[in-house]
């Protein structure tokens, strides 16, 4: 049933804008987005990579607990976009699955790892998801197995600043997450 959603979804996309010159927009529009979501991830790891140089990884995790949301923000005005990340593991709150429409494509990410991406239209709004992979030995760090790859003082900084925290348990280039843009129809 997941499945057959998923892929009626995908019909209403091509159907919408199933012209060509729609066509040529949509290809156009998801390289801007993909652009978005690369950039999003450089500067994310970027950030945290010089938190962890700096202090540690107790100190990119309380880092990533100050910034992170920040930097998306920042994105976000700069690109014109909404930038996030969703996760059905979520460390942040704010970065959890909301809506059945995510769960779905999320699913779809899950169960298939050859896609990478997708664009598609939800509420009169182009949603982009990029694929987030564990692909860095640095992100085990703070995400894998806390009883061999997390130090005792980062995960007890974990606990501390996310007492809810699902986002462990991961290894190096398991799935982990999708970017999630959004642009409305109506922007330039």
């Amino acid at each position: 049933m997941r499945k057959l959603a998923f892929v009626l979804l995908a019909v209403v996309l091509l159907t919408a804008c199933g012209t060509p010159e729609n066509q040529v927009n949509l290809t156009e529009l998801k390289s801007q987005m993909d652009n978005a979501a690369t950039e999003a991830q450089k500067a994310l790891l970027g950030h945290v990579s010089s938190a962890i140089e700096k202090g540690g990884t107790e100190y990119a995790v309380e880092f990533c607990n100050l910034k992170a949301l920040a930097i998306t923000d920042s994105l976000s005005e700069q690109y014109g976009y909404s930038i996030s990340r969703i996760t059905d593991r979520n460390r942040n709150p704010e970065n959890g699955l909301e809506t059945e429409t995510e769960k779905l494509i999320f699913e779809q990410f899950k169960e298939n790892n050859e896609l990478t991406d997708s664009l598609f239209i939800v509420n009169n709004q182009m949603h982009y998801y990029k694929r987030i992979n564990a692909g860095m030995q640095a992100c085990i760090k703070c995400h894998g197995n806390p009883e061999t790859d997390i130090e005792p003082a980062t995960l007890a900084k974990i606990k501390t600043l996310y007492p809810d925290d699902r986002a462990i348990g991961y290894a190096l280039n398991d799935f982990r997450g999708l970017w999630k843009i959004i642009k409305e129809q109506n922007n330039d």
